[in-house]
């Protein structure tokens, strides 16, 4: 089992070390909840600044003419590359729930003959009511399977429309086989949408390489977006201009200042905008992107399985049989958190939260660390084990004071 002077020579020679001073971090507090919520970063603070005091103070109105329109696909163009995305395949807009409406809307309508929806029985519960509600409005037939994912082979048929995964668990962590799930879907004729809200910033993508149809992410993870930030879609070239946005409005339409009635789409993947950006929204998603330009995902991958491998071999040494880690071992199938398996893991979480280790909670008995490889060092994942061995062996967790649920857990 590791040291602390072991770890520290780790982030000695980190190539990406000098990204953790683009963050603003509290002092003493080792943050693993940038799953959840990234934290802020210098560029995107200075971003947000600059819309606030040079182009909303100044430009006013006219800030639309002067760029402010095209930032949804700007950003798109920006953040293609992490996602082994072409640059005219990716829109930034919207929130993920909403954006996942529109791919499912237009998919439907690309299969008329099928009819059934495959997703995962443990998907984020969002993404399970966004499914079954627009297969409500499908305009025939729509049935939705909420399928143990490992046994989708066994659902593939020809009656199947349209499958919807979470390409990385949001309980456990465990990483889907996004070429050979897609490859798997499209043999049966069904096309395939993935949600990439663990997996955009963690995780190497590749949805070239893996001929995936459709894709939405949010910003606000390990993209450190800001809270709420906009997600972004993707759009294989070759559904464009076929794939139609079942929500339309009026900056999606080929002419939104002529002010027409009848709506005619754009063209490119301005089809999917519906209404106004949110300027300053995008604004520090912008700014966030900067700091993701000097981080080569290959070394991002590299650290942030060092960083798990870590965590788990401290765990498990410093408190033998406490927790089960139920993310996966495999380097293949793990995204970039782990997930450990209490019976007062609710407890745990809010205990090790005041020693000033940040994680979340997840129903019904799971404690939820992430690891962000561009501000996250070695020695605070020691210091994290340390502070947590601490909890459990003083039994801080089972205060009374961590009975009651908070509204965010």
């Amino acid at each position: 089992m590791r040291n602390r002077d072991e770890c520290e020579a780790l982030d000695r020679a980190d190539p990406l070390a000098a990204l953790r001073g683009e963050f603003r971090l509290n002092e003493g507090e080792v943050y693993l909840d940038g799953n959840s919520l990234g934290p802020v970063c210098e560029p995107a603070a200075a971003r947000v600044r600059e819309v606030l005091d040079r182009e909303w103070s100044t430009q006013l109105v006219r800030g639309w003419n002067q760029g402010w329109m095209d930032q949804p696909l700007r950003l798109g163009e920006r953040l293609a590359p992490l996602i082994g995305a072409r640059s005219h395949e990716v829109l930034v807009a919207d929130t993920l729930t909403v954006l996942l409406a529109k791919l499912i809307g237009g998919a439907l309508e690309l299969r008329p003959e099928r009819h059934v929806v495959l997703t995962d029985a443990a998907n984020f519960h969002s993404d399970l009511y966004i499914v079954r509600a627009m297969a409500e409005r499908a305009g025939r037939p729509v049935s939705v399977k909420a399928i143990e994912r490992s046994r989708l082979a066994e659902h593939l048929d020809d009656d199947v429309a349209l499958v919807m995964l979470t390409h990385v668990d949001f309980r456990t962590g465990e990483m889907l086989d996004l070429d050979g799930v897609t490859r798997a879907v499209h043999d049966a004729g069904a096309l395939m949408l993935w949600d990439f809200a663990h997996s955009a910033g963690a995780v190497p993508l590749d949805v070239e390489g893996a001929d995936v149809d459709f894709a939405a992410g949010c910003g606000y993870k390990y993209l450190n977006g800001g809270p709420g930030a906009p997600a972004f879609c993707y759009v294989r070239e070759r559904w464009q201009g076929v794939l139609r946005n079942p929500l339309p409005g009026w900056l999606g339409h080929a002419r939104p200042f002529a002010f027409e009635p009848d709506y005619e789409s754009a063209q490119g993947m301005r089809a999917f905008v519906t209404s106004s950006p949110s300027i300053v929204a995008l604004a520090a998603l912008d700014g966030a992107l900067s700091v993701w330009e000097r981080a080569p995902m290959d070394l991002v991958r590299a650290k942030s399985l060092a960083l798990t491998d870590l965590f788990i071999e401290l765990v498990e040494g410093r408190l033998p049989g406490v927790f089960e880690v139920v993310t996966p071992r495999e380097h293949a199938r793990r995204g970039s958190q782990v997930a450990l398996r209490h019976p007062d893991a609710y407890g745990v979480v809010r205990a090790v939260g005041e020693a000033g280790v940040v994680g979340d909670f997840r129903e019904p008995d799971v404690a939820r660390f992430g690891f962000t490889p561009l501000y996250l060092r070695y020695v605070d994942v020691f210091d994290a084990v340390e502070r947590l061995a601490h909890v459990i062996e003083s039994g801080a967790h089972r205060d009374e004071r961590f009975a009651a649920r908070a509204a965010v857990t």
